[in-house]
């Protein structure tokens, strides 16, 4: 029976040290996208559950565009003093209040970060084993189901008024994905943003501040031929001037000439700012 032992007593050690190796061998590409994309679904799926508890949420936050729509549009749709490409000015403003919708669900996000960390929510995440890009992809995710349910309201509310867009299944997914990736850039500025300030009232100030200058110098409510040089120069650089360039492209005239320019410039920027996001979001507890 000791001889027996004796025996086993190697493969046991052989196993072990084997277990050991496993663990303390670094993760593979593969293995870290699939932790990195496991996380931010959690995040995400963490996000809509929040959403579900409280849908009053969205009711609130449509009553802005009901009123740009219904009281903004059909205004100037009487003036006809802008240029719209042979289009109402309703239908050309639609696509630009969608955008803005997105922006304002999204741009004060970071306002629940501080929160959390007041609740002490974030100091658990930041302890869990996953990448902390994925805290913040998957809150880019959160923001996306927020502005893909803002969208999808909007969107009933331009048939109640008989907005004249192209409802196409290609332009209608082509739509939603840009809502997407719109709202994840605008959250995802607002928790860098909430990183730098780290109080509610400073982040209520500067949320306030950048929202409407983003919005007016953006081609939204305008096209970008009626604007001054230099306000045409700030558009142009204007990452929702990008977002309505894809919306109003795939729900009023039926194809994006520059879809190319448009995505790339948005996906980049939405790279950029969850990289410099990612770096910073343990400095929210700091």
């Amino acid at each position: 029976m000791t001889s027996d032992s004796f025996v086993g007593a190697p493969s046991a050690t052989t196993e072990r040290d084997a277990a050991l190796a496993a663990l303390l061998r670094p993760p593979t590409l593969g293995e870290l996208v699939l932790s990195y994309l496991n996380g931010a679904l959690v995040v995400a799926e963490i996000e809509f559950r929040k959403l579900r508890h409280d849908p009053w949420e969205l009711v609130t936050r449509a009553v802005q565009p009901v009123l740009w729509l219904v009281i903004f549009g059909q205004a100037f749709s009487r003036i006809r003093a802008i240029p719209t490409g042979g289009v109402s000015y309703l239908t050309f403003m639609t696509p630009g209040i969608l955008a803005q919708s997105l922006m304002f669900v999204s741009i004060f996000y970071g306002l629940s970060i501080i929160w959390e960390r007041d609740a002490g929510i974030v100091q658990k995440f930041l302890i869990l084993p996953i990448p902390r890009a994925s805290f913040v992809t998957g809150k880019g995710l959160g923001a996306g189901v927020r502005a893909v349910s803002q969208a999808i309201f909007i969107f009933l509310i331009a048939l109640l008024l008989g907005v004249h867009l192209r409802w196409s299944v290609t332009g209608l997914l082509g739509s939603i994905l840009a809502v997407i990736v719109g709202a994840s850039f605008f959250s995802t500025l607002s928790m860098l943003i909430a990183t730098i300030v780290k109080t509610r009232e400073r982040f209520m100030g500067i949320g306030q501040v950048i929202t409407m200058p983003l919005f007016f110098a953006s081609n939204a409510i305008y096209p970008l031929s009626i604007m001054p040089d230099w306000l045409r120069v700030l558009s142009q650089i204007n990452p929702l001037s990008y977002v309505v360039d894809l919306l109003r492209g795939y729900l009023v005239v039926g194809s994006v000439p520059n879809a190319v320019l448009d995505w790339a410039v948005l996906l980049a920027a939405v790279i950029i700012a969850q990289a410099i996001a990612a770096q910073r979001y343990h400095t929210i507890v700091i």
